[in-house]
């Protein structure tokens, strides 16, 4: 069982960054790809970057540009940079993990899952 810890939330003014890590507890599993998701109250659950064993990536339209996902695969853990923050970046954000192959941003795909960090981005 891959337990993962979210760190670096926090309040930013809008135009701000902030640095969201993910931890994994198992390194004994492998993990194919990562994502970051949010969610916002009243609003569904969104996928917004993914990256694969391999580093590819993908991104939420809303997010190209100024936010990057990695990871480092030595250490099981995933990042988010997120610059020029704006104040519909606010929600909590998940990590997750998915152990097959593929890389998505859907989140039904992933198989674990971090109990997310709040980012508020105020104008």
């Amino acid at each position: 069982q891959v337990q993962l810890m979210e760190s670096g939330g926090g309040s930013v003014q809008s135009g701000g960054s902030l640095r969201l890590s993910c931890a994994a507890s198992d390194n004994s599993t492998t993990i194919y790809s990562w994502g970051w998701f949010r969610q916002a109250p009243g609003k569904e659950r969104e996928g917004v970057a993914a990256i694969d064993l391999f580093a590819s990536t993908m991104y939420a339209t809303s997010v190209e540009g100024r936010f990057t996902i990695s990871r480092d695969n030595t250490e099981n853990t995933l990042y988010l940079q997120m610059n020029l923050l704006k104040p519909e970046d606010t929600a909590i954000y998940y990590c997750a993990a998915k152990t097959s192959f593929g890389i998505t941003r859907h989140p039904q795909l992933y198989h674990y899952w971090g109990q997310g960090t709040q980012v508020t981005v105020s104008s």
